[in-house]
């Protein structure tokens, strides 16, 4: 870093943002505290960050209190692991009519739009995306990881946590492929599991401030994870996992968005096939060992327009519209990167 050392000029424009947020908390923070506390006879605390952070919380429960539940019904058709369904019916008898008209009836896949869809592996942790994770994962609070992560830290067992870089410097290439190695040895989950890592993928020095991604370390291959607090080891794999992820082959799959006819009834069906698993062979490996559910997907068919399937079995399901959800710490980090929120500023 000393030796490649930038001209101050460089940095004018995160002095000119400090400046402004600084401005802001004043004219906003200061100024209408003072107006609202006065207005309302009690202290109101009003501020950059706060004041819209509560006004989305306040928002989403206005709307969950006023949402009225709606009863709807769809007909299926069903033949092995193919279930079509109709758009919504409003009344039930209108679903049963359906049903009724195609029990034991032939069906044709009248259209099938077939995309070929590539996923690309996921990016390194930086403190938010990991914390997402576990919240997703474990049902782990933003502080409950952060605390944890910290605690590896200490323990030299993983890099700084509270970066919000996704990447590793360039002349991390080799020590990361070092690094890999010792996790397909070390981690339970990893065991069987065949790939080649494409280290460049995580390397970009430019997307590097202050601190790279959050990874192992090589101290793991000596530490004897089972001794780990259980919170801790969970999130030391979930860390290690995603270097495997990250270094991936992408997700290829076909997409099928189909229409089928069965006697002038239509339904509709959305089917994928696999073409590459990729990094998804790895995150599924570690959501069957910690015995996580693997979330719903399309189903795996081989659909063909202009096949005929059948005869099919038909039933009616009932629905209920659902309400806007309550703000968790995952849905939460979302809004929060959307609305522009730094993970600096006190909410």
């Amino acid at each position: 870093g000393f030796a490649s050392l930038k001209d101050g000029s460089c940095y004018d424009s995160l002095y000119q943002s400090a400046l402004c947020r600084a401005k802001a908390d004043w004219l906003v923070g200061i100024n209408a505290s003072r107006l609202f506390s006065v207005l309302y006879n009690q202290n109101l605390k009003v501020g950059r960050v706060q004041t819209p952070t509560l006004a989305m919380i306040v928002d989403r429960n206005q709307k969950i209190k006023e949402f009225t539940k709606e009863k709807y019904y769809m007909a299926h058709i069903k033949f092995d692991d193919m279930d079509a369904v109709t758009e919504h019916f409003q009344k039930k008898e209108d679903a049963d009519k359906v049903a009724a008209d195609c029990a034991e009836r032939m069906c044709e896949v009248e259209k099938d739009d077939v995309k070929e869809k590539t996923v690309r592996p996921p990016k390194l942790y930086d403190l938010t995306t990991l914390q997402r994770e576990a919240n997703r994962m474990f049902g782990y609070t933003a502080q409950q990881t952060l605390d944890a992560v910290q605690e590896m830290y200490e323990q030299k067992l993983v890099t700084y946590p509270r970066t919000d870089s996704q990447y590793l410097t360039d002349e991390m290439g080799e020590s990361t492929e070092t690094l890999i190695q010792m996790l397909l040895g070390k981690m339970p989950y990893a065991e069987g599991l065949e790939y080649q890592p494409d280290v460049s993928k995580v390397l970009n020095s430019k997307k590097v401030s202050d601190h790279h991604a959050i990874i192992p370390t090589v101290e793991v291959a000596k530490a004897d994870i089972g001794e780990l607090k259980e919170r801790n080891c969970k999130i030391l794999y979930l860390i290690s996992a995603r270097v495997l992820t990250a270094t991936a082959d992408p997700y290829i799959y076909e997409s099928h968005k189909c229409q089928i006819t069965c006697n002038y009834h239509t339904f509709y069906l959305s089917a994928k096939k696999t073409k590459q698993e990729g990094f998804k062979a790895i995150e599924n490996k570690l959501k069957q060992f910690f015995g996580v559910k693997i979330e719903k997907e399309e189903p795996e068919l081989d659909i063909w327009a202009g096949k005929h399937y059948g005869p099919c079995e038909s039933f009616v399901s009932e629905h209920f519209t659902q309400p806007p959800k309550q703000y968790t710490d995952v849905i939460f980090c979302e809004r929060k990167e959307w609305i522009g929120i730094e993970e600096r500023s006190s909410a």
